[in-house]
């Protein structure tokens, strides 16, 4: 018999619906039963949520905020079965798991609980007027986590959205239905309010009904912009609140002053990382001619001694995989790479590196969220900016250059909601998270989150 994963709704397990097999893509072998839900059973989930909501939304906030401190202490209680489960799902590395993954979704509930004790409220004081805000909770929230963080990615939007008051119904991706699950015995484990967190499982039809649902107050969302797009038709009739982190293809910019041992390392790491199925991941690299052939050189040794991870499923290693066949089909070089890892009995890509395309091809323009990137040299720094911003994505970027005024001119002029450096991946959860164009709207972390999940609410008061 398979783990069976049944759906968290108002405290309860509720095994209902038609079951799906989840697998691991590390041997393609099933290893867990997981209930499809139905529209009946979202709209329980639902109508559980909206019944906890008043009672929570009347807590203190330092109630509430000594509620996620109870989460983040669960969390730390049953470390090493998130680990597991987290490896399962995903084929991570255990290194990563261990000192990213599941240690962020701790610190995530910590943080927000801290960020919303400290956060400010306005007052206005005029003659004869007092004018003050304040923020009541948007109610309930649908959450919709993606496959590649799924731990992380969920408490990084529970946290937040629980702190200021509102209740949820998570939907996990189909493929990783393993940490929602234990955060749900978690849930129960600590005592936390009924139908204050609920989730359930499927496919894209259950988050379709859980998106559409007159009860949801507002929705948050990471994955692909095609589906961003789909759940902003679905509530735009309500005009409700969207919170969205979608697609990338991100620019990496070397100049011909950085540090080549630092770039090649950390544009290695930016590739590869995850299998590149990271939505912060490197998929274009940009490098100053004179350097270019050196560059690449180290880039591509480097790459046949990277970490080798699964993709999450058949599925997504076939559609890489078809970049590749594009790639050769529009006349692409390979460096390193371009198929699937011979004798591996599961989801395994070759890390792959790609030059001579031009920027029009649909390799060069489309997400392919695997561990593939595709070079080209620039000559000035202008055509460098120029390339960069010529995608029709705006999440990340990164600058490798001693220059400092070089630095802080080039990362002023990117169209990308965060850049990077002479690093990648480092994060402060206080600064703001998300990106422009295609790549979403709105941001998360620090009280950018807490604005989502609240309704400001502005009183003025004649005093005389």
């Amino acid at each position: 018999m398979f783990e069976q994963i049944a759906h968290f709704i108002g405290g309860e397990l509720v095994a209902e619906g038609t079951p799906f097999p989840a697998y691991d893509p590390v041997t393609g072998k099933q290893i867990r039963e997981v209930h499809v839900a139905d529209r009946d059973v979202v709209d329980r989930a639902v109508r559980a949520a909206r019944a906890a909501a008043p009672a929570w939304a009347a807590l203190p906030m330092a109630e509430r905020a000594a509620w996620m401190r109870r989460l983040a202490d669960g969390i730390e209680a049953r470390f090493d079965d998130l680990v597991d489960v987290e490896i399962a799902d995903t084929g991570k590395p255990v290194e990563q798991t261990r000192t990213l993954d599941i240690p962020r979704g701790a610190a995530n509930f910590r943080s927000f609980a801290e960020i919303a004790a400290q956060r400010p409220s306005n007052a206005f004081h005029l003659p004869g007027v007092l004018s003050y805000t304040v923020h009541r909770p948007l109610g309930v929230v649908a959450v919709v986590v993606p496959w590649n963080l799924p731990f992380l990615l969920m408490t990084w939007k529970l946290a937040p959205a629980l702190v200021a008051g509102n209740t949820v119904v998570v939907k996990p991706s189909e493929n990783t239905p393993g940490s929602a699950a234990l955060l749900a015995e978690i849930c129960r484990e600590i005592g936390l309010p009924p139908g204050v967190v609920n989730i359930v499982y499927g496919y894209g039809a259950t988050g379709g009904h859980l998106v559409e649902h007159p009860g949801i107050d507002g929705v948050t969302f990471t994955g692909s912009t095609r589906t961003g797009s789909t759940i902003m038709r679905a509530v735009a009739d309500r005009v409700k609140p969207v919170s969205f982190e979608l697609g990338g293809k991100n620019a990496a910019l070397v100049f011909e002053d950085a540090d080549l041992d630092k770039a090649v390392a950390g544009t290695l790491r930016s590739v590869f990382t995850n299998g590149g199925q990271v939505c912060l991941c490197t998929e274009r690299v940009y490098v100053q001619r004179s350097i270019f052939d050196e560059f690449a050189r180290r880039l591509a040794a480097g790459a046949g001694e990277v970490y080798r991870q699964p993709m999450i499923s058949a599925e997504h290693r076939d559609k890489v995989l078809s970049y590749f066949d594009l790639a050769r089909e529009e006349g692409g070089e390979f460096l390193t790479g371009g198929g699937a890892v011979a004798g591996e009995s599961g989801y395994y890509v070759e890390p792959t590196i790609v030059t001579g395309l031009p920027e029009s091809s649909r390799f060069n323009t489309e997400e392919i969220f695997g561990p593939v990137c595709h070079l080209r040299p620039f000559d000035p720094e202008d055509e460098a900016v120029e390339l960069a911003n010529s995608s029709q994505y705006g999440l990340a970027a990164t600058v490798w250059t001693t220059g400092l005024g070089r630095a802080h001119r080039v990362a002023q002029r990117l169209e990308a909601g965060l850049v990077w450096v002479n690093t990648w991946y480092l994060r402060d959860l206080r600064t703001p998270f998300g990106g422009v164009k295609l790549s979403g709207i709105g941001r998360e972390g620090g009280t950018q989150s807490l604005d989502f999940y609240s309704e400001p609410t502005t009183i003025t008061m004649e005093l005389t």
